[in-house]
């Protein structure tokens, strides 16, 4: 499959290149800055202004899937899903957040008395992004969000998946690991499951 991959150099996305190298896929490394992007059998860099539309569709254009793996606050999903509809892009996913998943009936991980503030705004611009996809009529999006504690580690490919609820192990821990998560990913584009809604992978 043609993919881009836009913020493919950070610590999500450099994993999230690396599964789709490692499955053969030709992929548009976007990035900032071009250099720090790995390189990889297959894959294309490029570097792009997130905020500039029609800069970025050009990089998205010709392609079957886009993938943003980019913070929230550091970039405006007006742009981006304008220049992946612009792109005529037939599928767009979405590195989401932790944050937007429920606890509890009602009770987002963000609204929790322990949650850090110093991730609090990135999360709730997450839970944003995922209220303004849903209101795409046509766009076939997807959202991944990990686990709350999102880390280097190792690829297993053992792992769990749900919907909207966060996800915990036996000892009452959320957790997945980067390249676990990047499995998770490249198998929902290869089969999907989870069109026009989110989903969530931990351990």
């Amino acid at each position: 499959m043609r993919i881009a991959l836009i913020g493919a150099s950070g610590r999500a996305g450099s994993r999230i290149l690396a599964e789709l190298a490692r499955r053969g896929h030709a992929v548009t490394a976007i990035a900032r800055d071009a250099g720090r992007i790995a390189a990889l059998p297959g894959v294309t860099p490029r570097a792009a202004d997130l905020h500039d539309i029609p800069a970025l569709a050009a990089r998205l254009a010709g392609h079957d899937v886009a993938i943003s793996s980019v913070h929230f606050t550091a970039s405006d999903p007006e742009a981006l899903i304008g220049a992946v509809k612009q792109a005529g892009v037939a599928r767009y996913l979405v590195v989401g957040g932790a944050g937007s998943l429920e606890v509890a009936p009602g009770l987002k991980l963000f609204d929790t008395p322990d949650f850090p503030a110093i991730y609090r705004e990135e999360a709730r611009r997450g839970g944003a992004f995922l209220e303004r996809l849903k209101q795409e009529a046509l766009l076939d999006w997807t959202f991944l969000s990990p686990s709350a504690m999102f880390v280097p580690g190792e690829r297993t490919g053992r792992f769990r998946l749900g919907a909207d609820r966060l996800l915990l192990d036996a000892s009452g821990s959320s957790t997945i690991s980067f390249e676990d998560y990047a499995v998770a990913l490249a198998d929902e584009i290869e089969h999907p499951a989870h069109r026009r809604r989110r989903f969530t992978v931990g351990y």
